[in-house]
């Protein structure tokens, strides 16, 4: 009997321990436990979740069939971000999904068809904040010399600033893409929704509802986003509402408008509440992953050359000038984010209903389903764990050209965007990330003008790169990359 309530406990500390150990290691935690799965559902804890990981194609296919009145996206985004005390007190995954696609149909199709016409814009303005006197990014806004024309940069900082000012004038426009204050606040927003977030996952359920609105009280960039965005909003509804004509406006703004619903068109502060929420998607996976490319080409500089030909040969032309193209660069981003992606956990859906999975596995309510993307993005490659920045080419590019590099391809080319069961950086089936056709474009933008435009190398290529928090791998602020002028031939 002693020993039977001795063991009881033991096991309850040890499960408790391991949850809180998940917060700092998780991405090692879930790796270890899906090569010990055998290709089975298995479960992890945090905290505040019940994990259920599931690694087979027919597994996956379940959770992606499941209705989303028992398995919710919506749900899973609602708690990790808390929307409530992070977003300015608007609980936008509440409504999500009841209101129709329009949304969808804005990333998708309107923004990405639009991308040809903005991206010579983009390309000028963050090939000029990028020059060597304009780039204010190193913790403290501070950047220092070595040499005549040569930085060191902290690169993260660097890239999120980038990242910042491409998606405001991608989704905005010009004029809120030079209000100074906007942008800061824009570049905060980010991070604040984080934090905030976090905190309040962490807390007790009873104080949640006290300390959340304190936290959201103590920022100050949602309400900076927030007054910006709704003053265009307000105006532009405005018009609308009285049947006015105005100038027709190519952003992310009008065409959240248009793609509302008819019947019942969404009010200017609905509106802001969706690009807030867009804004946040947009910003932290397409910022980490450019970040872990520059990375990998300081640890991996063969690449460069190979890289650096494209892009100074026509095919960049036709990248701007139709969104697509640039395989080499395509495939070592590709590559870069499946050794390092932003997230080891991929197709979240939290049980809003008991779930059971077709082996008998079996989810409660509140708990989560999802897919170990780093794990399976390890597994069912040619050399897995070897960095092969073009094994998603076509084979044949290389035909009667000699290549240094020795790579190991895939028996079928394949792009950045493209998604299955063994690449869930996107996510999963019928809720894969609608952005990412922009998010792609804008990551191999900003790649090329740093390989186009300097010669770079890591300060210290022994350093740790990157941190973990739950699930997520996040880029150090103390990278250091330095940066001098490329001497074109």
């Amino acid at each position: 009997m002693q020993y039977g309530l001795y063991s009881s406990v033991r096991q309850f500390l040890q499960a408790r321990y391991d949850a809180w150990a998940f917060l700092f290691n998780g991405p090692d935690m879930i790796q270890d436990a899906f090569e010990k799965s055998n290709g089975r559902p298995f479960e992890m804890f945090a905290p505040d979740n019940r994990y259920v990981f599931v690694s087979s194609a027919d597994h996956i296919k379940e959770l992606d069939c499941a209705p989303d009145t028992v398995l919710s996206l919506q749900a899973a985004s609602k708690q990790m971000l808390q929307p409530k005390y992070s977003m300015h007190g608007f609980n936008w995954f509440d409504r999500r999904g009841t209101e129709g696609k329009g949304f969808i149909r804005a990333l998708r199709t309107l923004l990405t068809n639009h991308l040809p016409t903005i991206l010579p814009d983009l390309r000028i303005a963050t090939s000029d904040r990028m020059k060597l006197r304009q780039i204010h990014c190193t913790v403290g806004d501070i950047y220092l010399f070595f040499t005549p024309g040569t930085s060191r940069v902290s690169i993260y900082p660097m890239i999120v600033t980038l990242v910042v000012l491409a998606n405001s004038l991608s989704f905005f426009g010009e004029e809120l893409a030079k209000n100074e204050t906007f942008m800061k606040a824009a570049l905060s927003y980010v991070e604040e929704t984080l934090l905030i977030a976090e905190i309040v996952r962490l807390l007790p359920r009873f104080l949640a509802p006290i300390i959340g609105p304190l936290l959201g009280k103590m920022v100050s960039s949602q309400a900076i986003v927030y007054k910006a965005l709704m003053v265009v909003a307000e105006e532009r509804v405005q018009a609308r509402d009285l049947g006015i004509k105005t100038k027709t406006c190519n952003d992310c703004i009008q065409w959240i408008m248009d793609t509302s619903p008819k019947q019942n068109p969404w009010s200017a502060q609905r509106v802001v509440f969706e690009l807030m929420a867009i804004w946040f998607g947009s910003v932290h996976a397409m910022s980490t992953t450019a970040v872990f490319a520059v990375q990998d080409l300081c640890i991996h500089p063969e690449y460069i050359s190979p890289i650096r030909k494209e892009l100074e040969s026509s095919e960049y032309a036709e990248f701007e000038q139709t969104a697509r193209g640039l395989p080499l660069l395509d495939s070592f981003i590709k590559e870069s984010a499946r050794l390092t992606p932003v997230e080891s956990i991929s197709t979240r859906r939290q049980a809003l209903k008991p779930f059971s999975l077709s082996n008998g596995t079996q989810l409660a309510v509140g708990d989560w389903a999802c897919t170990p993307v780093k794990a399976l993005m390890r597994a069912h490659y040619p050399q897995p764990l070897d960095f092969n920045g073009f094994r998603f080419v076509d084979p044949k590019m290389f035909n009667n050209q000699d290549m240094s590099i020795n790579e190991a391809f895939q028996l079928h080319a394949s792009k950045l965007t493209d998604v299955g069961n063994t690449y869930h950086v996107w996510g999963t089936g019928r809720m894969t990330c609608p952005g990412r056709f922009y998010a792609a474009v804008v990551m191999k933008l900003l790649v090329a003008q740093v390989v186009l435009n300097y010669d770079f190398e890591l300060m210290d290529k022994g350093t740790r790169r990157c941190w973990t928090w739950r699930s997520s791998m996040l880029p150090m602020e103390s990278t250091l990359v330095k940066f001098w002028a490329r001497k074109r031939q």
